[in-house]
């Protein structure tokens, strides 16, 4: 059974930092795409970033050189280093993975990140 687990949401005051963590289980991770998305109440869901198989990495226009996307294939887990924060980047943040060979997309449960002005 595919599972993602997200952590390292929290509190942080504009300016500050976060780094998020996703572990997944249950596939071949180094051979799937990756990605963050996140979406605050009433809002639109938003993709953040994605890193594929190879290590290629795409961002938001929003968030462009404040965050990075990056994966560690012998802990079968994904990062999303959050740098200078605004309270505009509070939204629950939610894990994702495209399976190779196939169009099967999971989602994690989702990790709250608020950011204070």
């Amino acid at each position: 059974q595919v599972r993602l687990v997200e952590s390292g949401g929290g509190l942080v005051q504009s300016g500050g930092s976060l780094r998020l963590s996703c572990v997944v289980s249950g596939s071949i991770f180094r051979l799937n795409a990756m990605g963050w998305h996140r979406q605050a109440p009433g809002k639109q869901r938003e993709l953040v970033a994605t890193i594929t198989a190879s290590g290629s990495t795409n961002y938001a226009d929003s968030v462009k050189g404040r965050f990075t996307i990056s994966r560690d294939n012998a802990k079968n887990t994904v990062y999303l280093q959050m740098n200078s924060l605004k309270p505009e980047d509070t939204a629950v943040y939610q894990c994702t993975m495209a399976v190779f060979g196939s169009k099967t997309t999971h989602w994690g449960q989702g990790t709250q990140v608020t950011v204070s002005s």
